[in-house]
């Protein structure tokens, strides 16, 4: 376990060697995890990047399911008027509230890990598991690729990919956010370009289906970028995605208004080949504390949010992709 400053000297120095390494890194960068993939021990941490379809060849025995106990109406709107009242004062104009809710099931960690179907899949034994849709940023040839996502909705409501692309709530963050995205590769890339804006992904759970909006962001990185992989991800953390804008103050806004920590949750995580590179957002999150689990799941509100609304998304997102 690393604090941020010698972490990111041993991602420098891992990288400027071109060794293969892993690194899971917390929210507030207080505390990273940073392995060359020859010491990583397979019985207490796996992980999965970019697998075609992960968990398609293992088949359950029995139905993962849970029941959620999340957060009160009454505990979210407090904090939901917490950020409206800053965004009212100019202080934020973006806030990715969150909040941890318990399930109770017949599961445990590996289980989630084993079987559910993510791009991104993370497990660290008896702490927690996380199957991720959402890329931080991908090194290839050089050139840096991130694609913030903002924007959720039921698949199967009517006419559903219209209206979240024509929802000004929903557009007006995104916005927002690929801004942000934009002036954080800029700290470290040149020729930084929206390749693609607001597309759908689908994503299949365990009990609905939902679509997500995405952008795709580029850059090119310095030749010696291998050099330099700590100080990058330091400068672009933590992710604009799951923060806010403007980051700084947005970043005391949260700590204020939110009622858990978020530790790993909403961290990242990455593997460098020697060559390239792919990370992820740990967003679609379970946590062990004891014998409980917690999922952690949230939302983007700007000054158009609706508390009923942003709730019902809190809630839509505590789903197992199976």
């Amino acid at each position: 376990m690393f604090d941020k400053e010698n972490a990111v000297k041993i991602m420098n120095e891992f990288g400027k060697q071109k060794l293969p390494f892993l690194f899971i890194i917390n929210f507030d960068f207080k505390k990273s995890i940073v392995l060359p993939a020859n010491e990583i021990d397979e019985s207490k941490i796996k992980y999965s990047f970019r697998s075609e379809i992960p968990g398609k060849d293992k088949k359950l025995n029995n139905t993962i399911g849970f029941n959620v106990v999340p957060p009160s109406f009454d505990e979210f709107k407090k904090a939901f008027d917490i950020v409206q009242n800053e965004i009212k004062a100019g202080n934020t104009y973006l806030l990715n509230l969150t909040f941890s809710s318990k399930i109770i099931g017949n599961f445990d960690l590996y289980d989630i890990y084993k079987y559910a179907n993510a791009p991104y899949k993370l497990y660290l034994k008896d702490k927690f598991t996380v199957f991720s849709p959402e890329t931080f940023i991908k090194i290839t040839d050089k050139k840096i690729f991130s694609y913030p996502m903002k924007g959720t909705i039921d698949a199967d409501i009517t006419n559903a990919e219209n209206r979240i692309l024509n929802d000004k709530k929903e557009t007006a963050e995104h916005y927002t956010i690929v801004d942000l995205i934009r002036n954080d590769l800029n700290q470290v890339a040149k020729k930084v370009k929206v390749e693609r804006f607001r597309y759908i992904d689908k994503i299949r759970t365990n009990y609905k289906n939902l679509l997500q909006v995405s952008s795709e962001i580029s850059g090119k990185l310095p030749v010696n970028y291998n050099e330099q992989i700590g100080t990058i991800l330091s400068k672009l953390l933590p992710a604009g995605s799951i923060s806010g804008s403007p980051k700084k103050k947005t970043l005391e806004i949260i700590k204020a208004a939110e009622t858990h920590k978020r530790n790993y949750y909403t961290g990242i995580a990455g593997f460098f080949d020697g060559k390239n590179l792919d990370s992820f957002v740990m967003i679609r999150f379970v946590e062990k504390n004891g014998n409980k689990f917690f999922f952690k799941s949230g939302g983007g509100i700007t000054n158009l949010s609706n508390a009923q609304s942003e709730y019902d998304e809190l809630c839509d997102k505590i789903y197992i992709p199976i």
